[in-house]
């Protein structure tokens, strides 16, 4: 709970949020990939990756965090990087063992695209809340912030774009238009829940 002392987050509750947060984006993603549809970020290059090639999701999102843990040790720490590497590891295992746990005969693209959206972004929250990620370009993002003055916002959106532009060249013209849709559920869950002195609790 946060507190207007800013009170520490206890290790059980960094550990709760942290497994719920990463089984809530497992799932959004594997809505998103049974109706092949993408959101944005590293997670999303991670899905587009997983069409162009055939590999699994978890493999393509583990390989693409490798580079950014040096730079989030030297910008933002152990204890943030820690977190971190525990949380994509985690959305990689629950991505690989979510088949097995939920069959899923049929999705429709649009539910998909909406719940997967918000449930994505409620797990993202719930990450963020506790000082964790899902590194990539979200790491990129305050390094250039702090070293360039590059607003990470914009450049995140930046990135959002060319992720779905690459879309665009294996994707129809309705998955794109659903997964910009998705995208957005994401942020918008983002925008109205993670502001500045709503959450002030810690992690220790």
């Amino acid at each position: 709970m946060a507190t207007a002392t800013g009170e520490r987050h206890r290790l059980y509750e960094d550990a709760l949020a942290i497994g719920l947060g990463t089984l809530f984006v497992a799932f959004g993603m594997a809505l998103c990939a049974k109706t092949v549809l993408l959101v944005g970020g590293t997670a999303g290059l991670g899905l587009l990756l997983q069409y162009a090639t055939g590999w699994g999701f978890w493999i393509t999102f583990s390989a693409l965090n490798l580079p950014f843990y040096i730079l989030s040790l030297k910008r933002l720490g152990l204890a943030f990087t820690l977190r971190t590497f525990i949380a994509v590891s985690l959305v990689s295992v629950f991505m690989k063992l979510t088949s097995g746990w939920v069959e899923i005969a049929r999705v429709e693209p649009v539910y998909a695209a909406l719940f997967g959206g918000a449930i994505t972004g409620t797990g993202l929250l719930m990450l963020f809340r506790h000082r964790a990620g899902l590194g990539g370009f979200q790491i990129l993002a305050i390094w250039l912030q702090d070293r360039f003055n590059l607003r990470a916002g914009w450049f995140l959106m930046g990135v959002d774009v060319c992720i779905l532009a690459l879309a665009s060249t294996i994707l129809s013209a309705e998955q794109l238009a659903l997964s910009i849709l998705g995208t957005a559920m994401i942020n918008l869950i983002l925008a109205l829940n993670h502001k500045p002195g709503r959450y002030l609790a810690v992690s220790g």
